[in-house]
Formats: structure tokens, sequence, C-alpha cells
């Protein structure tokens, strides 16, 4: 009982970490970045958003390749799965209920069309069980093409730009445990530096800190679900992936409620890519150059992961394809269907 508890607030306290330096350090440091670069809304969502949002799933990937020798390999191939389910089905609704998003399809086709090709590579690159050094560069090659098209895109005459909104005021918000978060962030501020002023640092010190927790997020989650009997790979699933992406979510969500609703959606997606690309590519890649062998991947449930990535992707499509816009409906109907995902998983 005394193993259980501590892995499920190691757990918690690891997710609160991820969240207050998203919140306080991250979209700060990022928004700095974006400005300085002039990056439009879209671009930055999909790709400094993406890249910083989603470490944790490239911690996790690689934690799990190298750790024990490869004993929870599928804790990384898990992860990204059920975080890119999380990304679409969640981040895309919670965002939409937060604040209607109005889409640019040329955007949404984009990130889609790419989106759909990581995927087309990742079965074919698994299509034997396993990796070679040709493949998984190619994944990266992949990924640096997007990175390409993204700043080369032709800019949308249509362009959402930012909706002025009051934000709360810190003394609307104070109590408890705003006061606990105003503490631990001060601490974290330490090692981050003023992320107005100093951006870069405070972007690359809140992606090490990421990674660092999600170490422990995953050695105590493989605790969890040693005590309970539940699968590694369902607690991949399920916990890691939801509590790695919360990231994801709190930028989306800041920005969705600026009124920068494209910006959310291309960051849901952005982070998609990253996360098959980079986060399962660069893994691979490192190991076969440290190893000097192939890697070997488990295929037997990839069909059915792959038809859940595709499904999320075709639904949301359709939604977003609707007058070019994601409905307060339509998210609840898209968080619904992952709390189906969930349910399906841990007892299907």
């Amino acid at each position: 009982m005394t193993t259980l508890f501590l892995s499920v607030l190691v757990i918690i306290v690891c997710i609160y970490l991820l969240a207050v330096i998203t919140d306080e350090f991250f979209i700060i440091s990022l928004d700095q970045i974006s400005q300085r670069l002039k990056l439009p809304n879209n671009v930055a969502g999909a790709s400094l958003m993406a890249m910083g949002s989603s470490a944790p799933e490239l911690a996790i990937a690689l934690l799990a390749l190298f750790n024990g020798g490869g004993e929870h390999s599928d804790l990384g191939i898990g992860t990204i799965v059920g975080s890119a389910i999380f990304n679409i089905l969640v981040i895309t609704g919670v965002s939409a209920i937060v604040r209607p998003a109005k889409i640019s399809l040329r955007v949404v086709m984009r990130d889609i069309i790419m989106y759909v090709s990581s995927i087309a590579l990742l079965l074919t690159t698994f299509a034997d069980g396993s990796i070679t050094l040709l493949e998984a560069a190619s994944f990266i090659v992949l990924y640096a093409v997007y990175i390409i098209i993204l700043f080369n895109w032709p800019a949308d005459e249509t362009e959402e730009t930012p909706i002025e909104e009051p934000e709360p005021t810190h003394e609307a918000t104070k109590g408890p445990f705003s006061a606990v978060t105003h503490v631990v962030a001060s601490g974290i501020g330490i090692l981050m530096g003023d992320a107005k002023t100093a951006y870069i640092r405070a972007f690359l010190v809140s992606i090490a800190l990421i990674g660092i927790v999600s170490y422990y997020l995953v050695e105590y989650a493989i605790i969890f679900s040693d005590v309970v009997g539940i699968p590694p790979v369902v607690v991949a699933l399920t916990i890691l992936a939801g509590g790695t992406s919360i990231p994801d979510m709190i930028a989306s969500i800041v920005v969705a409620r600026q009124g920068r609703g494209e910006m959310a959606v291309a960051n849901a997606v952005g982070s998609n890519i990253f996360d098959v690309l980079i986060a399962l590519g660069l893994p691979w890649l490192i190991a076969i150059v440290a190893l000097g062998q192939e890697v070997h991947v488990g295929t037997g449930d990839l069909w059915t992961s792959t038809i859940l990535l595709l499904s999320t992707v075709v639904v949301v499509s359709v939604f977003l394809f609707t007058n070019r816009k994601l409905t307060r409906v339509e998210g609840f109907i898209l968080v619904s269907l992952y709390v189906g995902y969930v349910i399906w998983t841990i007892w299907g």
C-alpha cells in the first residue's frame, strides 16, 4: 500500500511540475522567441511549441529504449501513440470548448497531410519488425522537410489575429493552491531567470527540466503498473500519454483563450508529427549508431494503433472542414471520444 501511495504521489507531483514549468516559463519564452522570429501563429504552434512541449515524449522514448536493456521499450511507442490520440482528441477538443476556433483550410491540409505521411512512414518501417539506419534517418529527414515547408508556406490573408480578452488578475486567482504554485515557480525561476528577457535560457532550461521530470514519471509509472497489475504499455497509453501531454494542453488552452485557436490546433497536430518523426526516429537513430545493430520492435498491436491514429485524424478533419470552424459541441464530442478510448484501453 505504501508503494502504491508513493508511486501515485510522485506521478501527480511530476505532472504538476510539468504544468508549472510550461505555464510559468515555457509559454512566455516561446512567445518572445516567436515575436522575434516574426512567426505566424500556426507556424509557431507547429514548430517551436510542438518541439518544446513534446520533450517529455522524446525523453520517455529514449529512457524506454536504453533502460533495463530495452525491457520496457514498448513504453516509448505506447506513450507516443497515446499522446498522439490525447493531442488530437483532448487538446483540440478542450481548446474548442475554451473558445471556438476559426481554421485556415490551407494550414489544416498542410499539417494533416504531413501527419498522415508520418504515420505511413511508421507503417512502412514497422512492416518487418526491425528498424535500419536508413529507416531511422528517414524519420529525421521527413521532419526536416516539414520544418522547411512550415517556414516557406505562403501566409494566409485571413490568418487569425489575437483577440483581445482581459486576462484574470493575480488577485482574482489568489488562494492556497496559487500560493503554492507561486512558491514552486519562484524556486524554478532561479534556474530559468526572467522568461521575458532571458527567453532562450528559459526555453532551453524548460526543455531540460521537462526531460528530468519525465524520467521520474517513467520510473514511478512502471512501479505503479507493477503494484496494480496493469501492463506497462497500458499505463503508457493512458497515464504517461496524458501526463506528458499536459504541457501541450496548457499551451493550447492559453493561446485558445487569447483567440488563437488555429495555433492551438497546429500545436496539437505539430506535436504529433514531432512525436512520430523525432521522438521515435531520434532514439532509434542514436541506438543504431551506438549499438551498431538494427533495433527490433514489437508489431503485435501496430494495426490497431494505426487505425486509432488515423481515425482521430479523420474525425477532426471532418469537424474542421465544416464551416472551417471547430465548435464547442464538437470539442465536447472529441473529449468524450477520448474518455471512451481510455475505458476501452483499460478494460478492453
